[in-house]
């Protein structure tokens, strides 16, 4: 049954955030989201025929808050890792515009159903320059110099994941990255948004409770090349209990998260 569950909330990419503690950041984050390039987040959030499911999530995610925070803009081509229902995917395609472009990779396993696949079929015509790229996470290699923007929402503690029955290999994170480092444009910047886990061996780690320790992701990270750029508490929750699994039902959608904004030097 845990399983089941963990299944349907990688596919659908539904996962709630947690409580929010992001007023010291109002200023930074307008800061960010001003500009030449500034994308009109507001209207991408708002556009017509989005997932009512999607929709719903807007409270806890704020995806504004977050994509000026991580300094997306308009024109950005754009990677979404592991982008589940797309959720973050339809709303960077707006965002970024015509001038745009947004590569949603997925495990073909889990866009592979009807439901998933009309869902996709809604972005992909709502916002035409999204494109879905079925691949294992360790078979995608991005051409050199391509992206500006990379997304990995709640997923980088998958690289350490592995399954036989959902068909997740076991991965190599830095391999992953040496990869991900290349596809970067010079200045471009990678979003990292995950569980908060605790210390320990990393893989045991992600098996028992789908969180990884934030001193992992920055060592992972500045080791493949990348410089932290900002961070974001906007998503704590001090109270979170660390040993529990991310889709324990006491913890779901309240989970201690940490966003770190790294970029690939100019």
């Amino acid at each position: 049954m845990m399983q089941a569950t963990i299944l349907m909330a990688l596919a659908s990419s539904a996962l709630a955030f947690g409580a929010t503690a992001y007023d010291d950041q109002t200023s930074t984050i307008a800061i960010q989201a001003t500009g030449q390039n500034a994308p009109d987040l507001a209207a991408a959030v708002a556009a017509a025929g989005r997932d009512e499911a999607d929709v719903k999530l807007d409270t806890s995610r704020k995806p504004s808050e977050t994509l000026a925070f991580m300094g997306l803009e308009a024109g950005d081509a754009v990677l979404d890792i592991f982008a589940g229902g797309g959720y973050y995917s339809e709303l960077m395609g707006a965002a970024v515009g015509a001038n745009g472009s947004v590569t949603a990779v997925n495990p073909p396993q889990f866009v592979s159903s009807d439901a998933a696949k009309a869902k996709w079929t809604g972005i992909t015509t709502r916002q035409t320059g999204v494109s879905l790229v079925p691949s294992q996470l360790g078979d995608f290699t991005p051409e050199p110099d391509s992206y500006d923007f990379a997304m990995m929402h709640l997923i980088y503690h998958d690289l350490y994941w592995e399954s036989e029955r959902f068909k997740i290999p076991r991965m190599d994170p830095a391999a992953f990255l040496t990869k991900l480092y290349a596809g970067m444009k010079p200045g471009g910047i990678v979003a990292v948004i995950d569980h908060v886990g605790s210390a320990g061996d990393t893989r045991t780690v992600v098996e028992k409770t789908h969180r990884i320790d934030p001193a992992t992701t920055k060592a992972d990270f500045e080791k493949a090349g990348f410089v932290l750029e900002a961070e974001s508490d906007m998503f704590a929750n001090p109270g979170d209990d660390l040993e529990k699994n991310v889709f324990d039902p006491s913890v779901r959608g309240k989970t201690n998260r940490f966003a770190m904004k790294f970029r690939k030097p100019a």
